[in-house]
């Protein structure tokens, strides 16, 4: 495997390839000594343990790239925040190995698409005959901003319940007691949470063999006798989308019409409508001239363009004099009136002030990559967004003007900013600046103002973030705090990405990942021949879907939402609640949940622990319908 970058993603990316899969991995960087995470990379390089070598490079150029054994290489991660390097390198990659899987890190999700596509192109074209299907899993296009927004968004939202998309679904895992479990007619078990409160929603990511947290995909034998106020993690379908979900945004400001005129402005305006049509009527008597007439000649005395009245009466030489001073009260008017729409058009194109009275909304700080798409999703769900963005050319600006997202331009750090955003009403805060110091400071004077206010905070360092969390958990033990790593939330789908499989979406279980992925049966010792209740192994991974489509008719991608739909339901071609005698074969394809250890022994077919290959996995095998998957509800 090779990666290309420095950064936090590329780090947490090759301990993910050498320490959970076990692969050889080569890191083409700029130097080991310097950069963004240049030092860290060195230790990974120099730990006996892991197979991982570093190329230094300023660019990944053809020299870097074959020194770095891309020819012979299975996969290669581009993991750079400049889509335009990373689309350079890409095609030279494919120009060198046409058979190279790629997965590439691009913000621009179209541009991506288009991206993909052609790759795919070249390599049908250069490698005659090849499957398609290795065509189609040839090239991945991900985001980190896209794979992390869902979390951070059910964190904010719902605080414990995390979401993940699958075959159109809207899937949640969410926190409930042992006595309340089944409420909801939840899909599986994946957690069972422990009796101590100190391993409660850490959601930072240390050593996986931590005992003390909990019990990740448990057996459902370990379920039975417990105590019903024993906390558990389930895997329940959200079936319908709110109301408001998906509303697209206008394309021009709605503006009321009175908006354009003061109140002082229009009495003025009134007033001298009152005055032209007095004068109209007074040189209609005059004149004894049709109603028509008169008011065309008021008209042209008040504009000051008739002619003057040297030979008419008196009674129209005072009319003409009037309508001339009339007119003399219109331009003031109409410049007034230019100047109030020239405001109006300006207000509506700047950021809308945060509304006074404003209650029960989200703080939003930061719109960046990860901010601006954290942003969408809120607005899809109809949750009102206060924004807070300290440079006025950051990417979520536009899309917040486009919405009429009421916005700050402000350095949250200064006296009064949240405050003015309505923090101490509000329901919850989102800290997503890329400075983690920044994030912590938002998040303890938030505290202040609103104890019991929901917090998420983007964090990168584990023990910075443990040490972060366990310290407000101590200090506020009534509201929620959560800490998130982008990197690390979009490790196992870049990994995932580069081993051949699709992963659909990670959840954060206490200081642990469950991680969901699509994985193909055949020529998998682990799964093909074997029941679901055998291919179950707890703590590791478990079957939760099949998908029933045709192999020629398959989703590319079944972590996307179904377009245009309002509501979701268990039909369509993934199948849930397979009977534990159902039968793996050959050309199924499964959607599972697993651990990172587990997902990584899964892809490898191979039980390092020598374990019985045909033997009982631990699931269940009782009951009627075996060898046939269980109908969806």
């Amino acid at each position: 495997m090779v990666v290309c970058g420095d950064n936090s993603l590329s780090q947490r990316l090759v301990r993910e390839l050498a320490s959970v899969y076990g692969q050889k991995v080569t890191v083409v960087l700029p130097s080991l000594r310097g950069g963004d995470q240049g030092p860290q990379i060195a230790a990974l390089v120099g730990d006996r343990c892991l197979d991982v070598r570093a190329v230094e490079a300023q660019i990944p150029d053809d020299e870097a790239l074959r020194e770095a054994g891309i020819e012979h290489a299975a996969a290669l991660a581009l993991t750079s925040g400049d889509d335009q390097l990373n689309i350079h390198t890409a095609l030279r990659a494919r120009r060198i190995n046409p058979e190279l899987r790629l997965v590439i890190r691009m913000f621009n999700r179209t541009l991506g698409s288009y991206l993909e596509d052609l790759l795919d192109r070249t390599i049908a074209a250069r490698v005659p005959g090849l499957d398609q299907r290795a065509v189609d899993a040839s090239t991945t296009v991900l985001s980190d901003a896209d794979t992390a927004a869902p979390s951070m968004v059910a964190a904010a939202v719902v605080g414990t319940s995390k979401v993940i998309h699958a075959g159109g679904l809207l899937l949640r895992a969410k926190e409930r007691t042992v006595g309340t479990a089944d409420r909801r007619d939840p899909l599986c078990t994946l957690a069972l949470l422990p009796d101590s409160p100190d391993s409660d929603e850490g959601d930072v990511y240390t050593d996986p063999e931590d005992h003390d947290g909990p019990v990740l995909l448990p057996d459902p034998r370990e379920l039975e006798g417990l105590p019903d106020e024993r906390g558990t993690v389930v895997l329940e379908a959200i079936t319908r989308r709110p109301d408001r979900a998906g509303a697209p945004a206008p394309r021009v400001p709605r503006l009321p019409v009175g908006s354009f005129f003061s109140r002082k402005l229009r009495a003025a305006l009134l007033g001298l409508t009152a005055v032209v049509v007095l004068l109209a009527a007074a040189n209609w008597y005059v004149t004894r001239e049709t109603p028509l007439h008169a008011a065309y000649i008021t008209l042209l005395n008040v504009m000051s363009i008739n002619e003057p009245e040297l030979e008419g009466g008196t009674g129209e030489q005072v009319l003409q004099l009037l309508g001339g001073l009339a007119g003399t009260a219109l331009l003031p008017l109409m410049f007034a009136v230019v100047l109030e729409s020239y405001g109006t058009f300006r207000r509506a194109a700047t950021l809308p002030p945060p509304p006074r009275g404003i209650e029960k909304h989200v703080v939003l700080l930061g719109l960046g990559k990860v901010g601006t798409r954290v942003l969408g999703q809120l607005l899809e769900l109809g949750i009102p967004v206060v924004c807070i963005e300290r440079d006025d050319e950051a990417r979520g600006i536009a899309t917040a003007r486009a919405r009429r997202v009421p916005t700050l331009v402000a350095d949250v750090t200064e006296d009064g900013v949240l405050e003015e955003a309505g923090i101490a009403r509000s329901r919850a805060l989102l800290a997503l600046t890329s400075d983690s110091g920044t994030n912590l400071e938002a998040t303890l004077y938030a505290r202040q103002v609103n104890p019991d206010l929901r917090v998420v905070m983007r964090l990168f360092d584990d023990e910075f973030a443990a040490t972060v969390y366990r310290t407000l958990r101590d200090t506020y033990p009534g509201a929620q705090t959560r800490s998130r790593s982008v990197s690390a939330l979009a490790a196992p789908a870049f990994a995932g990405a580069m081993m051949g499989r699709q992963v659909l979406g990670a959840i954060p279980v206490g200081r642990r990942v469950l991680v969901f992925a699509a994985v193909s049966v055949e020529g998998n010792r682990l799964l093909e021949g074997r029941t679901v209740g055998e291919a179950f192994r707890p703590g590791s991974w478990r079957i939760l879907a099949l998908d029933t489509a045709p192999p020629d008719r398959r989703r590319a991608d079944l972590g996307s939402l179904t377009s245009g739909a309002r509501t979701y339901t268990l039909t369509g071609d993934l199948a849930w609640r397979l009977h534990d005698g159902y039968v793996l074969t050959a050309g199924d394809r499964v959607v599972v949940a697993a651990t990172r250890e587990g997902l990584g022994v899964l892809l490898s077919g191979e039980d390092p622990r020598g374990a019985d290959t045909s033997g009982n996995g631990g699931g269940s095998t009782d009951g009627a319908g075996a060898g046939s998957p269980a109908p969806a509800p």
